[in-house]
């Protein structure tokens, strides 16, 4: 019996070990395609056992990345497909830098964020879609950048169905606007929009 705990903890030891080692893979890859004229990424190395001791990185109690913190970091680069690897993050800060290139549709992964923080920045192309799979988002703000299409519905229907309350495109190049939905009249949820195209 003492041998068979001793096995299962063990093999618990090895699949955190390779989800902390995978992270820090995903992670030190971004880290690679930025420039960081600050060197705010100096403590990203990839030869330590996981990412959880590196700055602007917080962890939880399993040694899994929850938050990156990267605001106002005075990086440039794009954000890069292999982010949605990240299962367990809550809070992806990357606002106020040079960040361009498109927003990666892996982003959807992230069924456990609570806010996608990626304002000013200098994003182009359009909402992915799959950020409709973000039910746990409360806080989208990709203000202040050049992202252009429309709000796809999914995005709308985190509004309505799931638990979104700040959904701020404002600044942007976008076509369309949010109207006032009966069935909520947005009474909770915060819209913002280009001034010119009011979303209330």
């Amino acid at each position: 019996m003492a041998s068979r705990i001793l096995v299962c903890l063990l093999l618990a030891v090895a699949i955190a070990n390779v989800e902390c080692n995978q992270e820090g893979d995903v992670l030190n890859s971004w880290k690679t395609q930025l420039v960081d004229p600050n060197n705010v990424l100096q403590s990203w190395d990839p030869t330590l056992f996981n990412p959880c001791t590196w700055f602007h990185v917080t962890c939880n109690n399993n040694n899994s990345v929850t938050r990156v913190d990267l605001g106002n970091a005075g990086l440039s680069g794009p954000l890069i497909p292999e982010l949605g690897l990240l299962a367990n993050l809550q809070y992806l800060e990357v606002f106020g830098n040079n960040i361009t290139g498109t927003i990666p549709t892996e982003l959807g992964n992230l069924t456990n964020l609570v806010s996608l923080d990626l304002y000013h920045n200098k994003l182009t192309g359009p909402i992915p879609v799959s950020l409709g799979n973000l039910v746990s988002l409360l806080f989208m703000r990709l203000h202040g950048n050049k992202l252009t299409g429309t709000i796809p519905t999914s995005i709308i229907n985190l509004i309505t169905t799931g638990r979104l309350r700040i959904l701020n495109v404002s600044y942007n190049l976008l076509s369309g606007t949010v109207h006032r939905n009966n069935s909520t009249g947005f009474r909770i949820t915060q819209v913002i929009q280009d001034p010119k195209a009011p979303a209330m």
